[in-house]
């Protein structure tokens, strides 16, 4: 109710409104875009490739909102920018990079346009992959000139998601990029909306297992909130300066720490490392030795493969918590600014023991966010291995997280933005 109220009270400011429909047609025009297909393919060998293969191409379907499978103009999507990114970040470690990063203003702008080349690269390299290799059977015309359109279509889909997604950023509210993906989940929801009714129409999912999950999804939504805003606030005492005739200091505040505070950059990179091999066996032969090896051992549907995917995805996703945090936060940074600036947390001696204090601190959090993280993204496999009707529902751990994650980030920013405007009305 909180959210809701925040929102039309954000309605009520005419400034905030126009972002507001702003953001909102750039959503539309995301949706329009992701129902126009893509030239010269032939939509039942499509539909007859993606029967069967429920499980594999999952990430890029969710980031998609099933562009993907049905293969449009967005097909793509805006995994390539997110892959760019999260490069573009593991490569502050060397020096050029963070020197870029310590240089203000222009070194963002300098590190977002690299950013924007290596999307596009990045796009290029799917689009040919995707194209010659997996949807080739797909293709009508086999001709040069047809792949190469379909190439630059699919390159081109993804340029013009990040480029709306920078107008949000620029003229609208929240994460530009973040909102392309929960437009994506949402839409998807009246589909397995009706699935789920279908299926109890025609008596394949019990009423039980209806119930059973609309109570986990309460339940992980419940516990994502929770956890997304819980943090560890560490207290922080200023000691007092006297600068010629005046007494700087003294004031109390806190390190915030999330207990989530990689967000849901583990399950990506996870997820991506576990499909790869599952990719490489759609371009073999079903009689191929090692396609058949992966098939069994390392399938998310089907015994035994399910639990190994299972067990290596929890252990895949602990270790990226560990490895995101250790980059995003830096114990030693934050303890050598605190110290430049004679701060000091209570009962621990400035310098080398702030830093291994932080360091216990901040292993101990992240341990339970990488641990939620994990329940999060083998929920799915839980529930259908429990629950057998539900194994063709795609109930989403992993897309609860973004779609709440989202959802309570763009908020936090309209009361940001509300209470920057009262601010301004009461220095006026």
């Amino acid at each position: 109710m909180g959210m809701l109220k925040t929102v039309a009270q954000a309605w009520k400011i005419a400034e905030i409104r126009s972002k507001m429909i702003f953001t909102l047609l750039m959503l539309v025009v995301f949706r329009i875009g992701s129902n126009i297909p893509v030239p010269n393919i032939n939509r039942s060998a499509l539909a007859e490739m993606f029967s069967g293969e429920a499980g594999l191409f999952d990430l890029f379907d969710l980031f998609s909102g099933g562009s993907f499978s049905n293969f449009t103009i967005f097909a793509l999507s805006i995994t390539p920018y997110i892959t760019a990114s999260i490069i573009i970040q593991l490569l502050t470690a060397f020096p050029y990079f963070e020197r870029l990063a310590k240089e203000g203003v222009e070194g963002r702008k300098k590190m977002a346009q690299i950013t924007r080349y290596l999307t596009v690269v990045l796009a290029l390299v799917q689009a040919i992959g995707l194209t010659v290799g997996l949807f080739r059977r797909a293709v009508i015309n086999q001709s040069a000139f047809s792949i190469i359109v379909i190439i630059l279509v699919l390159t081109a889909g993804t340029a013009f998601l990040m480029w709306l997604g920078e107008q949000i950023n620029d003229k609208g509210i929240g994460n530009g990029i973040s909102l392309l993906i929960f437009a994506g989940i949402v839409a998807r929801i009246p589909s397995g909306l009706r699935s789920l009714f279908v299926g109890v129409k025609d008596g394949s999912i019990s009423i039980v297992s209806l119930i059973l999950l609309a109570v986990a999804a309460v339940g992980v939504i419940v516990v994502v909130v929770l956890i997304q805003e819980g943090q560890r606030r560490i207290p922080v005492q200023y000691a007092k300066r006297v600068v010629g005739r005046k007494m700087y200091g003294g004031q109390s505040t806190h390190i915030p720490i999330k207990v989530n505070q990689a967000g849901v950059i583990p399950i990506i990179f996870a997820l991506s490392l576990l499909q790869f091999p599952l990719t490489i066996t759609y371009f073999m032969s079903s009689d191929n030795g090692f396609a058949m090896w992966v098939t069994k051992w390392l399938s998310p549907s089907g015994n035994p493969g399910v639990w190994i995917y299972g067990i290596l995805n929890v252990i895949l996703i602990i270790f990226f918590t560990y490895f995101y945090t250790t980059i995003s936060f830096n114990p030693n940074e934050v303890a050598e600014n605190m110290k430049a600036n004679g701060g000091f947390i209570p009962g621990i001696r400035p310098g080398k023991a702030t830093e291994e204090y932080l360091q216990k601190v901040m292993s101990r959090i992240t341990i339970v966010g990488a641990i939620f993280l994990a329940l999060i993204a083998t929920l799915p496999t839980i529930l259908s291995v429990m629950v057998p009707s539900l194994q063709g529902i795609h109930f989403g751990g992993t897309s609860l997280l973004i779609a709440v994650g989202v959802a309570l980030d763009t908020v936090r920013q309209l009361e940001n933005q509300m209470l920057m405007r009262n601010y301004q009305g009461f220095l006026k």
